[in-house]
Protein backbone atom coordinates (compact mmCIF):
# COMPACT_ATOMS: atom_id res chain seq x y z
CA UNK A 1 0.00 0.00 0.00
CA UNK A 2 1.56 3.23 -1.06
CA UNK A 3 2.41 5.49 1.58
CA UNK A 4 0.56 8.59 2.47
CA UNK A 5 1.36 11.97 2.41
CA UNK A 6 4.10 13.04 4.93
CA UNK A 7 2.59 14.62 8.01
CA UNK A 8 3.72 17.78 10.07
CA UNK A 9 6.79 17.06 13.03
CA UNK A 10 4.86 18.60 15.72
CA UNK A 11 4.63 15.67 17.77
CA UNK A 12 8.04 14.99 17.98
CA UNK A 13 9.39 18.86 18.75
CA UNK A 14 10.78 19.17 22.55
CA UNK A 15 8.79 22.14 24.42
CA UNK A 16 9.88 25.99 24.12
CA UNK A 17 11.99 26.07 27.26
CA UNK A 18 13.95 22.54 26.30
CA UNK A 19 15.08 24.69 23.58
CA UNK A 20 15.76 27.92 25.25
CA UNK A 21 17.93 26.13 27.79
CA UNK A 22 20.32 23.93 25.25
CA UNK A 23 22.41 27.12 23.87
CA UNK A 24 23.44 27.57 20.99
CA UNK A 25 24.96 25.05 18.84
CA UNK A 26 25.42 21.42 19.54
CA UNK A 27 26.03 19.75 22.83
CA UNK A 28 25.31 19.54 26.50
CA UNK A 29 22.29 22.11 27.48
CA UNK A 30 23.35 23.62 31.20
CA UNK A 31 21.22 21.34 33.74
CA UNK A 32 18.32 23.57 35.66
CA UNK A 33 19.66 22.69 39.24
CA UNK A 34 21.58 19.81 41.00
CA UNK A 35 18.44 17.13 42.15
CA UNK A 36 19.62 13.95 41.34
CA UNK A 37 18.22 12.13 38.47
CA UNK A 38 16.36 8.26 40.05
CA UNK A 39 16.36 7.50 36.25
CA UNK A 40 18.02 8.47 32.55
CA UNK A 41 21.17 10.42 33.02
CA UNK A 42 21.19 12.06 29.51
CA UNK A 43 24.08 14.52 30.55
CA UNK A 44 26.52 12.11 31.88
CA UNK A 45 29.84 12.81 30.41
CA UNK A 46 30.81 10.33 27.24
CA UNK A 47 35.04 9.85 27.11
CA UNK A 48 36.82 10.29 23.88
CA UNK A 49 36.11 7.10 21.89
CA UNK A 50 33.66 6.04 24.25
CA UNK A 51 29.46 5.65 24.32
CA UNK A 52 26.45 5.91 26.49
CA UNK A 53 23.02 4.67 25.05
CA UNK A 54 19.67 4.07 26.63
CA UNK A 55 17.65 1.15 24.92
CA UNK A 56 14.36 0.29 24.71
CA UNK A 57 12.53 -3.25 23.97
CA UNK A 58 8.71 -4.28 23.91
CA UNK A 59 6.29 -7.13 23.06
CA UNK A 60 2.81 -6.53 22.55
CA UNK A 61 0.55 -8.47 24.62
CA UNK A 62 -0.93 -10.68 21.52
CA UNK A 63 2.57 -11.76 20.75
CA UNK A 64 2.01 -9.76 16.92
CA UNK A 65 4.14 -6.93 17.49
CA UNK A 66 7.27 -5.54 19.06
CA UNK A 67 9.74 -2.98 19.52
CA UNK A 68 13.80 -1.61 19.95
CA UNK A 69 14.22 1.67 20.39
CA UNK A 70 18.14 2.98 20.89
CA UNK A 71 19.05 6.26 21.83
CA UNK A 72 23.41 6.34 21.13
CA UNK A 73 25.88 9.26 22.11
CA UNK A 74 28.88 7.85 20.82
CA UNK A 75 27.56 5.61 17.95
CA UNK A 76 28.78 2.22 18.84
CA UNK A 77 28.31 0.96 15.51
CA UNK A 78 28.86 3.30 13.32
CA UNK A 79 31.33 3.03 10.65
CA UNK A 80 31.89 6.40 10.97
CA UNK A 81 32.72 6.85 14.33
CA UNK A 82 34.92 3.82 13.67
CA UNK A 83 36.90 5.51 11.34
CA UNK A 84 37.77 8.50 13.07
CA UNK A 85 38.88 6.51 16.08
CA UNK A 86 41.52 4.80 13.80
CA UNK A 87 42.40 8.06 12.82
CA UNK A 88 43.13 8.86 16.42
CA UNK A 89 40.18 10.96 16.96
CA UNK A 90 36.18 10.23 18.19
CA UNK A 91 34.59 12.87 19.51
CA UNK A 92 30.92 10.84 20.76
CA UNK A 93 28.73 14.16 20.06
CA UNK A 94 29.93 13.76 16.57
CA UNK A 95 28.32 10.22 16.34
CA UNK A 96 24.62 10.13 17.87
CA UNK A 97 21.69 8.24 16.31
CA UNK A 98 18.57 7.37 17.59
CA UNK A 99 18.08 3.28 16.07
CA UNK A 100 13.94 2.42 15.75
CA UNK A 101 13.27 -0.78 15.04
CA UNK A 102 9.45 -2.07 14.32
CA UNK A 103 8.46 -5.64 14.69
CA UNK A 104 5.45 -7.21 13.10
CA UNK A 105 2.90 -5.02 11.37
CA UNK A 106 4.39 -1.95 9.18
CA UNK A 107 8.01 -3.36 10.06
CA UNK A 108 10.50 -0.94 9.14
CA UNK A 109 13.90 -0.10 10.50
CA UNK A 110 16.32 3.15 11.10
CA UNK A 111 19.55 4.39 12.12
CA UNK A 112 20.73 7.99 10.90
CA UNK A 113 23.81 9.17 12.28
CA UNK A 114 23.77 12.89 12.95
CA UNK A 115 26.37 15.31 14.34
CA UNK A 116 26.87 17.81 17.41
CA UNK A 117 24.65 20.44 15.87
CA UNK A 118 22.35 17.81 16.26
CA UNK A 119 22.25 16.84 19.53
CA UNK A 120 20.72 18.53 22.68
CA UNK A 121 20.47 17.37 26.32
CA UNK A 122 20.06 17.99 29.86
CA UNK A 123 19.55 15.61 32.97
CA UNK A 124 16.06 14.52 31.96
CA UNK A 125 15.62 14.94 27.91
CA UNK A 126 17.70 14.23 25.33
CA UNK A 127 17.40 15.48 21.69
CA UNK A 128 18.81 13.88 18.67
CA UNK A 129 17.59 15.49 15.44
CA UNK A 130 13.72 15.33 15.26
CA UNK A 131 13.60 12.88 17.81
CA UNK A 132 13.26 13.12 21.25
CA UNK A 133 13.67 11.31 24.79
CA UNK A 134 12.36 12.67 28.23
CA UNK A 135 12.40 11.74 31.62
CA UNK A 136 9.54 12.92 33.61
CA UNK A 137 7.60 11.56 36.88
CA UNK A 138 9.44 8.52 36.63
CA UNK A 139 8.00 7.32 33.14
CA UNK A 140 10.25 7.90 29.66
CA UNK A 141 8.41 9.49 26.58
CA UNK A 142 10.40 8.94 23.10
CA UNK A 143 8.84 11.24 20.00
CA UNK A 144 10.35 10.00 17.18
CA UNK A 145 10.42 10.91 13.27
CA UNK A 146 13.38 9.33 11.68
CA UNK A 147 13.08 7.87 8.19
CA UNK A 148 13.81 4.07 7.70
CA UNK A 149 16.07 2.32 5.38
CA UNK A 150 16.53 1.03 2.92
CA UNK A 151 13.36 2.40 2.10
CA UNK A 152 12.60 6.07 2.74
CA UNK A 153 9.38 5.06 5.12
CA UNK A 154 8.56 7.96 7.64
CA UNK A 155 8.87 6.38 11.91
CA UNK A 156 6.87 8.95 13.25
CA UNK A 157 4.95 8.61 16.59
CA UNK A 158 5.14 8.44 20.73
CA UNK A 159 6.39 5.42 22.57
CA UNK A 160 5.88 5.40 26.55
CA UNK A 161 7.88 3.44 29.04
CA UNK A 162 6.05 2.98 32.42
CA UNK A 163 8.42 1.39 35.13
CA UNK A 164 6.75 -0.44 37.98
CA UNK A 165 10.16 0.37 39.79
CA UNK A 166 13.28 2.12 38.50
CA UNK A 167 16.71 0.85 39.52
CA UNK A 168 20.48 2.75 39.77
CA UNK A 169 22.96 0.05 39.98
CA UNK A 170 25.23 -0.19 37.62
CA UNK A 171 27.36 -3.36 36.93
CA UNK A 172 30.79 -4.02 35.59
CA UNK A 173 30.92 -5.63 32.24
CA UNK A 174 34.64 -6.38 32.03
CA UNK A 175 37.89 -6.79 34.34
CA UNK A 176 39.31 -3.02 33.71
CA UNK A 177 35.80 -1.52 34.58
CA UNK A 178 35.85 0.67 31.65
CA UNK A 179 31.95 -1.01 30.89
CA UNK A 180 29.30 -1.13 32.58
CA UNK A 181 25.37 -2.10 32.49
CA UNK A 182 22.32 -0.40 34.30
CA UNK A 183 19.39 -1.92 34.33
CA UNK A 184 17.04 0.95 34.86
CA UNK A 185 13.19 -0.62 34.26
CA UNK A 186 13.94 -4.72 33.89
CA UNK A 187 9.70 -4.65 34.72
CA UNK A 188 7.75 -1.66 32.75
CA UNK A 189 4.82 -1.45 30.77
CA UNK A 190 5.10 -0.01 27.24
CA UNK A 191 2.87 1.93 25.43
CA UNK A 192 3.10 2.24 21.26
CA UNK A 193 1.45 5.52 19.59
CA UNK A 194 2.67 5.32 15.96
CA UNK A 195 1.18 7.60 12.88
CA UNK A 196 3.72 6.57 10.69
CA UNK A 197 3.01 3.75 10.32
CA UNK A 198 -0.45 3.65 12.13
CA UNK A 199 0.21 1.00 14.97
CA UNK A 200 -1.29 1.76 18.56
CA UNK A 201 -1.03 -1.29 21.00
CA UNK A 202 0.97 -1.90 24.72
CA UNK A 203 2.99 -4.27 26.05
CA UNK A 204 5.33 -5.46 29.21
CA UNK A 205 9.14 -3.85 28.50
CA UNK A 206 12.38 -2.65 29.38
CA UNK A 207 14.73 -0.20 29.79
CA UNK A 208 18.37 -0.08 30.17
CA UNK A 209 21.19 1.75 30.11
CA UNK A 210 25.43 1.21 29.15
CA UNK A 211 28.11 3.13 28.78
CA UNK A 212 31.91 2.69 28.19
CA UNK A 213 35.40 4.66 27.97
CA UNK A 214 36.45 3.10 24.76
CA UNK A 215 34.79 1.26 22.20
CA UNK A 216 32.74 -2.35 22.78
CA UNK A 217 35.26 -4.09 20.61
CA UNK A 218 38.09 -2.86 22.23
CA UNK A 219 36.99 -5.10 25.38
CA UNK A 220 34.61 -7.62 24.21
CA UNK A 221 34.60 -10.60 21.59
CA UNK A 222 31.14 -10.98 21.93
CA UNK A 223 28.28 -11.45 23.89
CA UNK A 224 24.90 -13.25 24.59
CA UNK A 225 22.37 -11.14 26.57
CA UNK A 226 18.11 -11.71 26.84
CA UNK A 227 15.61 -10.66 29.18
CA UNK A 228 12.72 -12.89 29.54
CA UNK A 229 9.36 -11.83 31.05
CA UNK A 230 8.01 -13.73 34.28
CA UNK A 231 5.07 -14.49 35.85
CA UNK A 232 6.27 -12.04 38.58
CA UNK A 233 9.32 -9.62 37.44
CA UNK A 234 11.65 -10.25 34.94
CA UNK A 235 14.97 -11.82 34.58
CA UNK A 236 17.97 -10.93 32.87
CA UNK A 237 21.33 -12.88 31.86
CA UNK A 238 24.05 -11.42 30.78
CA UNK A 239 26.58 -13.42 29.03
CA UNK A 240 30.21 -11.83 27.78
CA UNK A 241 33.29 -12.77 26.36
CA UNK A 242 36.27 -10.46 27.11
CA UNK A 243 39.12 -10.10 25.27
CA UNK A 244 40.84 -11.07 28.23
CA UNK A 245 38.58 -14.55 28.49
CA UNK A 246 35.11 -15.10 29.41
CA UNK A 247 33.71 -12.07 31.23
CA UNK A 248 30.93 -12.24 34.14
CA UNK A 249 27.77 -14.02 33.23
CA UNK A 250 25.08 -12.16 35.15
CA UNK A 251 21.69 -14.06 36.11
CA UNK A 252 19.46 -11.63 38.04
CA UNK A 253 15.81 -11.78 39.13
CA UNK A 254 13.82 -8.39 39.15
CA UNK A 255 10.88 -8.06 41.50
CA UNK A 256 7.99 -5.21 40.22
CA UNK A 257 8.44 -3.69 43.39
CA UNK A 258 11.92 -3.34 42.85
CA UNK A 259 14.00 -6.06 44.87
CA UNK A 260 17.03 -7.70 42.63
CA UNK A 261 17.96 -10.73 43.46
CA UNK A 262 20.99 -12.55 41.29
CA UNK A 263 20.98 -15.97 40.62
CA UNK A 264 23.37 -18.94 39.41
CA UNK A 265 23.24 -19.03 36.03
CA UNK A 266 22.10 -22.25 34.28
CA UNK A 267 23.88 -23.91 32.00
CA UNK A 268 24.59 -23.03 28.22
CA UNK A 269 22.45 -24.13 25.33
CA UNK A 270 23.46 -23.42 21.60
CA UNK A 271 20.27 -22.03 19.77
CA UNK A 272 20.74 -22.00 15.29
CA UNK A 273 22.44 -19.75 14.10
CA UNK A 274 21.55 -17.02 11.60
CA UNK A 275 21.43 -17.15 7.82
CA UNK A 276 24.46 -14.60 8.02
CA UNK A 277 26.32 -17.21 10.59
CA UNK A 278 26.17 -15.32 13.97
CA UNK A 279 26.64 -17.98 16.88
CA UNK A 280 23.38 -17.59 18.95
CA UNK A 281 23.27 -19.40 22.74
CA UNK A 282 21.52 -18.78 25.54
CA UNK A 283 21.09 -20.09 29.44
CA UNK A 284 18.44 -22.48 30.06
CA UNK A 285 17.21 -24.35 33.55
CA UNK A 286 18.70 -27.99 33.31
CA UNK A 287 15.35 -29.80 33.01
CA UNK A 288 14.36 -27.16 30.21
CA UNK A 289 15.22 -26.14 26.79
CA UNK A 290 15.23 -22.75 24.46
CA UNK A 291 13.76 -22.72 21.24
CA UNK A 292 14.00 -19.91 18.30
CA UNK A 293 10.43 -18.20 17.87
CA UNK A 294 11.52 -15.73 15.65
CA UNK A 295 14.84 -13.88 14.60
CA UNK A 296 13.74 -10.45 14.30
CA UNK A 297 17.07 -9.19 13.12
CA UNK A 298 19.71 -10.66 11.13
CA UNK A 299 23.10 -8.75 10.30
CA UNK A 300 26.43 -9.82 9.60
CA UNK A 301 27.39 -9.19 13.55
CA UNK A 302 24.12 -8.77 15.24
CA UNK A 303 21.25 -10.84 15.70
CA UNK A 304 18.58 -10.41 18.05
CA UNK A 305 15.45 -12.75 18.31
CA UNK A 306 12.70 -14.16 19.93
CA UNK A 307 12.53 -17.04 22.32
CA UNK A 308 10.25 -19.73 24.06
CA UNK A 309 12.90 -20.55 26.84
CA UNK A 310 12.91 -21.93 30.53
CA UNK A 311 14.60 -20.03 32.96
CA UNK A 312 13.42 -20.24 37.14
CA UNK A 313 11.02 -22.75 36.88
CA UNK A 314 8.62 -20.85 34.22
CA UNK A 315 8.30 -21.23 30.29
CA UNK A 316 8.35 -17.98 29.01
CA UNK A 317 9.17 -15.39 26.20
CA UNK A 318 12.53 -14.12 26.28
CA UNK A 319 14.45 -11.23 23.69
CA UNK A 320 17.46 -12.27 23.17
CA UNK A 321 20.28 -10.24 21.18
CA UNK A 322 23.57 -12.26 20.32
CA UNK A 323 26.67 -9.62 19.05
CA UNK A 324 30.13 -10.80 17.62
CA UNK A 325 32.56 -7.90 17.72
CA UNK A 326 35.45 -9.81 15.83
CA UNK A 327 32.26 -9.51 13.07
CA UNK A 328 31.84 -5.90 13.45
CA UNK A 329 35.35 -4.65 13.44
CA UNK A 330 36.53 -6.61 9.99
CA UNK A 331 37.05 -4.62 6.83
CA UNK A 332 34.13 -6.05 5.00
CA UNK A 333 30.88 -5.43 7.72
CA UNK A 334 32.75 -1.86 7.98
CA UNK A 335 32.46 -1.08 3.69
CA UNK A 336 28.27 -2.59 4.47
CA UNK A 337 27.47 -0.70 7.46
CA UNK A 338 27.09 2.69 5.37
CA UNK A 339 24.10 1.04 3.32
CA UNK A 340 22.15 0.44 6.84
CA UNK A 341 23.61 3.67 8.68
CA UNK A 342 22.95 6.88 6.71
CA UNK A 343 25.33 9.95 7.83
CA UNK A 344 22.68 13.14 7.88
CA UNK A 345 23.78 16.36 6.60
CA UNK A 346 22.51 18.43 9.57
Amino acid sequence: MPEDELLQTTDAAPPASRIEQSGGGGGDAPASDDKPVQGPRFNAPVAQGGYSWWYVDALSDDGRNGITIIALVGSVFSPYYAAMRRRGGGDPLEHVSLNVAIYGEGKRWSMTERGSDAVKRDKTWLQIGPSSLEWRDGALTIHIDEIAVPLPKRIRGTVRVYPTAVHGKPYQLDSAGRHFWEPIAPCARVEVDLKRPALRWSGEGYLDSNRGDEPLEAAFKRWDWSRTALKRGAAVLYDVTGRDGDGPTLGLRFDPNGDVKPFEAPPFAQLPSTLWRVQRGTRVDRQGGARVVKTLEDTPFYARSVLETNILGETATAMHESLCLDRFNSRWVQTLLPFRIPRAMR
